[in-house]
């Protein structure tokens, strides 16, 4: 599993380097000593898991998910425990106060193994081709939060690197699905592909006006506003009945 260490002290990072070589299913690929130099080095390298720093110069751990666009599984690490709840709100796999203690780490490791049986299972949930209506109904599991929900419920699909973003109600899951998988699924009657990054439902579209390029700009029931790009313009005025 490609891994990369991202702290602001160095012999932190040559500590838990050290650590990890224990673990044969580890590969340390790369270290980073802030959240830039990170961002960087998790789009060329495009991890599957990060061990990551809380409070570092410029911008906090936090701020730095924020950013990604390659989404990798997260354990972070700080000498700070104030900061275990917001951890897991943001669906971080483990919390790992310093120093590291090597049964703590041994821990957290084995929930990368649970995360990752999760993943494909819900991987195979989509496995089949049957096409996706707005009655049909389906699961989503984010962490240890789980939906039963209607695709009629769903006003946006947002893709975040590997993953996609679900926004329905107040809920914005992710779920181990490409957008472009989504599409392929997605009944074309609801489901619409405004632009690279979104996918949206026709259903859930309150307001519409002209934008930049000649584009268009939707505003969704949930406040959302995306950008019809001009591609794809032409394509939803003839779905609307412009």
């Amino acid at each position: 599993m490609r891994t990369i260490i991202i702290d602001d002290e160095r012999l932190a990072r040559s500590e838990l380097n050290k650590m990890l070589r224990s673990f044969p299913d580890i590969d340390v690929v790369d270290e980073a000593s802030n959240a830039e130099e990170a961002i960087e080095k998790i789009a060329s390298h495009q991890p599957e898991l990060i061990f990551l720093d809380i409070q570092m110069p410029g911008k906090t751990g936090f701020e730095m998910l924020t950013e990604l666009e390659w989404v990798p599984k997260v354990i972070f690490t700080t000498a700070f425990d104030e900061y275990a709840l917001k951890a897991f709100e943001v669906n971080a796999l483990d919390y790992l106060l310093k120093p590291i203690d090597q049964k703590r780490l041994e821990a957290a490791i084995k929930k990368i193994t649970v995360a990752d049986s999760r993943d494909h299972k819900q991987e195979e949930s989509y496995s089949n081709n049957e096409m996706l209506t707005e009655n049909s109904q389906v699961f989503v599991k984010d962490g240890d939060r789980c939906w039963f929900i209607k695709l009629n419920e769903v006003r946006l699909f947002e893709s975040v690197g590997n993953y996609a973003k679900v926004f329905f109600g107040l809920h914005k899951p992710l779920i181990l699905k490409s957008l472009n998988a989504l599409e392929e699924r997605l009944d074309p009657k609801t489901f619409f592909r405004a632009n690279r990054k979104h996918i949206i439902n026709l259903q859930m579209v309150e307001k519409i006006e002209a934008y930049f390029n000649n584009g268009l700009l939707v505003e969704l029931r949930g406040g959302e506003k995306i950008e019809i790009s001009r591609r794809q313009t032409v394509k939803f005025k003839e779905k609307m009945s412009f």
